[in-house]
This record gives C-alpha cells, structure tokens and sequence, in this order.
C-alpha cells in the first residue's frame, strides 16, 4: 500500500491509499487506533478516474513530471492564463494561527469558511467581497507588504495548543471594518506543544487543517499529512510503542 494523497477541512482529515484493490479513504478520526509504520518512500504518482497509476521515481512526494503547480496561486491581478476565468465573488480574509501569525488570503467566496479550516486558522475575518478573482488577487499582493500571505506547517504546529494573542489580534483587525469574524475550535484539547513527527501509529485526537494529532504512548505527535505522501504503509507490530521516526521536522 502506498499513501498517494490526504483531505482536510469538511471531507474529515485522512490519507488516500493505494493498492491493488485500488484507490481507498483512510479517514483519520477522533478515536481512530492507526497500526502503520512507514516503509519507503518515492513518488506517489497519480490517481485518475481509472485508479492509480504509480511512478518508481525516487523524488518524493511527487517527481518533476507528476508536480503540478496552481497558476492562479501565483497571481497578483495580471492573470497568468491564456484566458482569465475567475468570474466568481471572491473574499479577501485574514487569518490568525496562534499566537501571533495573521495571513492574509483569497478565495471564492462560497468555500471561505471551507479554505479556512483547510488552512487550520484559529482565528480569521471576512475583510472584503469583491468581483473576481483578479480584484481580489490585487488586493491580496497589496496587504502582503505588510501581512504575510504564507504561513509554513512548522509555524502552525508552534501555535497548536496555544492561544491567539487577543491584544494583537483586536490591533490587526483595527486597521479594517470586517464583515464578519470567525473562531475555530478543532476540539485538540491540548495541554502542551505536541512533538512535530511523521508517524501512523496511535490514536487520532483530531486534525487542525493538515495536521493530526496521534498520541502514542502519552505523547502528542503533530503529523503534517502531506509528509506521508509518497510512503508505504506497512501493518504494524501492535506490541511495539513507537515506530522509527521517518522525516521528522527538523
């Protein structure tokens, strides 16, 4: 079995996993006992409608020929496309990853609260609603000169278990007249900081955008799903504690 993709936010966190039987969901729920280690890793290939096609390039997640990259994520309102196509209203947001992070970001306007869970914010505000994307996308490179508009899973796995900083937060959103205000619980219930780790055996507290928190052996671990894309997974021995750490966040 190889782990050739993962889902976040309303599909419910987990990893897709091919075999020869195809192409199958493994969700990754609050209470779910995981019992993988992780063998190799190389490329994960493609899934299409016809099932998985696999790819023995040692590149991992994904090889030069299977990366795609979204054009429209490098836009700043000069569409990049042959022809511009983003006719949808789109909001432009802000989003707070404890304590202190505030990113500023766009989306069509229908999947805002969706994106903003994918993105595990803690906290975020709908500051404007536009036309389309291109509107939207000007807007964004404008506000980055002073707010980021990326924020890297490491950054988010240091705020887990930590609160906004309201002071902060209440100051950056002062600057603007939001629509309206969101607040997230992903229901972690954390004590401390969990151990940034890349891992498959425990038991799933919950996920916070991409990444899920399994405890093994009454430690939290922060596993970034897309780190296990690209591995094979391998029944584990259910008498063993821990499995060997591969890719573990340095």
């Amino acid at each position: 079995m190889q782990v050739v993709g993962y889902e976040t936010a309303d599909g419910g966190a987990g990893v897709y996993v091919a075999s020869s039987d195809g192409v199958d969901f493994e969700p990754f729920e609050p209470g779910r006992e995981l019992s993988w280690s992780l063998g190799e890793r190389q490329c994960a290939g493609v899934v299409t409608e016809d099932g998985h096609r696999s790819c023995s390039a040692p590149e991992a997640p994904y090889c030069d020929h299977h990366t795609s990259t979204w054009v429209c994520a490098r836009c700043t309102g000069d569409c990049l496309k042959d022809e511009m196509d983003c006719y949808d209203d789109h909001a432009v947001y802000l989003a707070a990853f404890a304590p202190d992070v505030f990113k500023v970001g766009v989306t069509k306007l229908w999947r805002l609260e969706t994106r903003l869970r994918e993105q595990g914010a803690d906290r975020a505000a709908h500051l404007r609603t536009v036309e389309n994307g291109r509107i939207a996308r000007e807007i964004e490179a404008g506000l980055a000169t002073e707010l980021t508009d990326r924020v890297r899973v490491p950054t988010k796995v240091a705020g887990l278990g930590r609160a906004v900083d309201e002071a902060a937060w209440e100051s950056t959103l002062a600057e603007f007249d939001p629509l309206e205000t969101y607040t997230f619980d992903y229901g972690l219930s954390l004590s401390g900081q969990p151990v940034a780790e890349t891992l498959v055996s425990g038991t799933v507290r919950g996920g916070q955008g991409r990444v899920v928190v399994v405890e093994n052996a009454g430690t939290a671990y922060a596993v970034d799903l897309r780190d296990l894309v690209g591995y094979e997974l391998h029944e584990d021995d259910p008498d063993r504690e821990l499995q060997s750490s591969l890719g573990a966040f340095g």
